[in-house]
């Protein structure tokens, strides 16, 4: 963070000082909320979980180098003390983002926000110091907390944007208003919550809605593929930049294919000109991701081959998402296990018949959450999707959502032994270690709550470990 003394803090947050001796000691560190984070200099968040409270940890943190605590009760330590260490979060969140001379760039959309920004931080990374939203960290205190480890030398400020309602776009984008947003897609995430497509793609327009006006510098770039955000256009005032494989796309990709392993490779047209790009993730799906990357890089001043070079060279930052590993006996195993949505399962199932070629290939598959009244359908369709690309074995994982996938894969011609449905992640690591042959190729893929990144690990850690209970 830009150094701030403790004094300025709690006139920004609205908070009073106690047991500080002197208020003119600097923040020079982060802003954490984990107690394993603190280093000398660190303003310490205590938030007040379900299981664990951080005020308990105030002793421990300043004895760890922290310089205060922001809390909502004194703690005997150095603190600031506020109504709302969430609300006093993000304010200070706003006030830092005001001073610092870098260029915000935010995104959200229904799936593909974690890849994108990964992939656009690399790129920019070339250009300037770059700071961007670690992980999946993409709401009321994530965001902040990653404004806020953006110090003097930072010059792009990549923020990744989630919302679970009308509202909370428009709420991230004012405690760190961008110049740049970027929708990528309105899709079916969260569409129980939300109650319809057009709901989300309300939220999601929300971003683009407080951009600068283009004489200001603001560029909204959205998906000429996706009708919901091409429509968005009317919403902004910013300069609109279109990314897609649509021929009007201001930034497009000609001559899309896969490579024999499955990754993808175009040819990038910019308004500055074209050159190509051959990646090293895996899936179709991530031309669109990087086309956005693409449109992001080129409004910010990078040359078509500067962006092409740097997309050719990105790999993942973001654990569990297409993370590929051979094992010595040459079984592939695809851990993209962080989450899924009926988006992504499709993107990731395409992936695997295109990596599977010439290869038996499994899809290790679990519910989809948050689906509300159309989980039924989806689970379905996915199912018959994996049949449909010629998978070789599904193994359905868990319980209701589950068998729907396993019916879905039954009905559309997958009779035999080609698709299973199994209790739980141990039986389906057990089921896996009976009958995988050297070459094969198996995807692991459920929602986040599901945890079938044991079963992915499970597979690369031998034949002695167990999955861990959950």
């Amino acid at each position: 963070m830009i150094a701030l003394s403790l004094a300025e803090i709690a006139e920004v947050v609205g908070g009073q000082t106690y047991d500080i001796p002197d208020p003119s000691v600097q923040v020079t560190g982060p802003v954490v909320r984990d107690s394993r984070e603190v280093e000398p200099g660190t303003l310490f968040a205590a938030f007040v979980g379900e299981r664990v409270d951080g005020h308990d940890f105030a002793e421990a943190v300043v004895a760890a180098g922290a310089v205060a605590v922001l809390a909502s009760r004194p703690v005997g330590v150095p603190a600031i003390v506020v109504d709302d260490v969430q609300t006093a979060l993000g304010a200070l969140a706003r006030h830092v983002v005001r001073r610092l001379g870098a260029t915000l760039v935010a995104l959200t959309g229904s799936a593909g926000k974690t890849s994108t920004k990964d992939l656009i931080a690399q790129v920019l990374q070339r250009k300037a110091p770059t700071v961007w939203t670690p992980g999946s960290l993409n709401n009321e205190i994530g965001l902040p907390l990653t404004a806020l480890s953006a110090t003097e030398e930072t010059r792009f400020l990549v923020l990744e944007m989630g919302a679970r309602g009308i509202g909370h776009i428009r709420y991230l984008a004012d405690l760190t208003p961008p110049r740049i947003g970027l929708v990528l897609n309105v899709g079916t995430a969260h569409i129980g919550e939300f109650g319809g497509r057009e709901q989300i793609a309300q939220a999601k327009g929300e971003l683009v809605e407080g951009l600068p006006s283009e004489e200001d510098g603001g560029a909204a770039i959205l998906n000429a593929d996706d009708p919901l955000v091409r429509a968005m256009a009317s919403r902004t005032k910013a300069k609109v930049i279109l990314f897609g494989e649509s021929g009007e796309a201001d930034v497009r990709a000609e001559n899309v294919r896969l490579t024999d392993s499955g990754q993808p490779a175009f040819t990038l047209h910019t308004p500055s000109g074209a050159s190509d790009v051959t990646m090293r993730l895996y899936g179709e799906h991530h031309v669109s991701n990087a086309l956005a990357a693409a449109a992001v890089a080129h409004e910010l001043g990078m040359s078509a081959e500067e962006i092409a070079t740097a997309l050719s060279e990105a790999g993942s930052l973001s654990r569990w998402r297409m993370e590929v590993t051979e094992r010595p006996d040459g079984v592939t195993v695809v851990n993209d296990a962080y989450n899924a949505n009926p988006e992504s399962m499709r993107a990731a199932l395409r992936a695997l018949a295109a990596m599977g070629k010439g290869r038996r290939t499994w899809a290790v598959l679990g519910k989809m959450a948050e689906l509300g009244d159309e989980a039924l359908a989806e689970h379905d369709a996915v199912g018959r999707l994996a049949v449909r690309l010629n998978v070789s074995k599904l193994v359905a994982v868990g319980g209701r959502e589950a068998s729907w996938l396993q019916l879905g894969a039954y009905n559309e011609g997958s009779w035999g032994e080609e698709s299973v449905h199994v209790s739980d992640a141990q039986a389906a690591v057990d089921l896996l270690r009976s009958e995988l042959r050297p070459g094969d190729v198996v995807l692991v893929k459920a929602s986040r709550s599901v945890g079938l990144e044991s079963v992915a690990q499970a597979l690369l850690d031998g034949a002695e470990g167990e999955v861990a209970a959950r």
